[in-house]
């Protein structure tokens, strides 16, 4: 099996290094919302949320045109510009309903208990400092709020699918959960689904994505 080589994680977490990655395609992503997000939230009725990460913003957008009020929050400002524009393509409704914002995930404190949804995608930083995000990620959800946290699991280092070669910034659903107070929270889902991939040669693989989703109690 092969995997990258480990990033240098200051450079890795710039604003430069993503506004960099940004500008060199005019589509990074897919343009569709995560899977997940859509399993987990389809049902969820509606109210405020927060994106974290929100890159080029197709799940802030697949909320708005839900009814969703949503916040969306990245460290690129290439991204967050790319992400208005495409809301806007979107129509006014969905425009309306965006609001976008540069922020360094590292330092970036978000409003104490007002959102009724913050979900976080592929948000992969080193241990402490992706503890310290969940703990303020979660702190945002209002009680009766949900929180959705996705990301690689570490068995993925185990495949041929090329993720960095740095075990610490993968993560489980357990460690999710384990920031997470049991007294004021309820864990809906905490699992480990698998969905099928291609690898950096074009064979398929099979990878396995890390979901929690918990409410905070009323």
């Amino acid at each position: 099996m092969t995997h990258e080589h480990a990033p240098d994680t200051t450079d890795f977490l710039s604003q430069e290094f993503w506004d960099e990655r940004y500008r060199s395609s005019t589509a990074v992503w897919s343009g569709n919302p995560n899977p997940r997000l859509v399993e987990q939230v389809a049902d969820v009725t509606p109210g405020s949320a927060l994106d974290v990460g929100s890159g080029e913003g197709a799940d802030a957008i697949w909320l708005a045109a839900r009814g969703w009020t949503v916040t969306g929050v990245d460290v690129s400002t290439v991204a967050l510009d790319r992400a208005a524009a495409r809301a806007a393509e979107a129509g006014a409704d969905v425009a309306d309903r965006t609001t976008w914002e540069q922020a360094d995930i590292l330092s970036w404190e978000p409003p104490a208990r007002r959102f009724d949804l913050v979900s976080a995608h592929f948000m992969h930083l080193p241990g402490p400092a992706r503890e310290a995000l969940h703990r303020r990620l979660a702190e945002a959800v209002r009680p009766g709020g949900h929180l959705l946290i996705v990301g690689h699991h570490p068995s993925d280092l185990e495949t041929s699918v090329g993720r960095p070669n740095v075990p610490d910034m993968l993560f489980t659903p357990e460690q999710v959960a384990a920031v997470l107070d049991r007294a004021e929270w309820e864990i809906l889902v905490s699992a480990v689904p698998s969905r099928d991939a291609r690898d950096p040669d074009g064979r398929p693989v099979t990878i396995h994505d890390t979901v929690l989703h918990a409410v905070r109690r009323a």
